[in-house]
């Protein structure tokens, strides 16, 4: 379990966010289309895995945009945001946005959350994703750095 802050109160998440320079662990997530995507889909490539909780937060759509402007710039790397929002409902925020340099992922079906150690355990958001960065090599494998941003 880590504990971060959620509006200035210690909050819990269920278990730690990956451990630099450890394997990362396979996963499956949702696209827009309703495709499933596996992190292995994403070998020979730096993964940036950029999670959050909802879309509907102001500060996450502007870190959306910084994210989505920043990738056009990064060779052999691929950004991916990360939520529990619904497939289309993030599909529809890219397009009228415009974020067309990044991919999106839903974990609204999976186990991204718990097995990346992001899934809010309490607070008003239990269950939800907590706001992380996670960034992973070109084998897909060896996590190279990690943050978590707080509010």
């Amino acid at each position: 379990m880590s504990t971060i802050t959620f509006k200035g109160n210690p909050i819990n998440t269920i278990g730690s966010l990956p451990e630099v320079g450890r394997e990362a662990q396979e996963f499956t997530m949702v696209a827009g289309d309703l495709s499933e995507k596996n992190l292995a889909d994403y070998t020979g490539k730096r993964v940036v895995l950029n999670i959050f909780p909802v879309l509907i937060q102001e500060f996450v759509q502007l870190l959306q945009e910084k994210f989505n402007e920043e990738a056009s710039t990064l060779d052999n790397t691929v950004v991916i945001n990360v939520s529990r929002d619904l497939p289309f409902a993030l599909s529809r925020f890219c397009a009228a946005e415009g974020l067309n340099n990044v991919e999106t992922l839903s974990d609204f079906r999976g186990n991204f959350g718990e097995d990346y150690g992001v899934t809010l355990s309490d607070s008003p958001l239990k269950g939800l994703l907590s706001r992380a960065v996670v960034v992973l090599d070109e084998k897909a494998k060896s996590n190279l750095y990690r943050a978590e941003f707080r509010k």
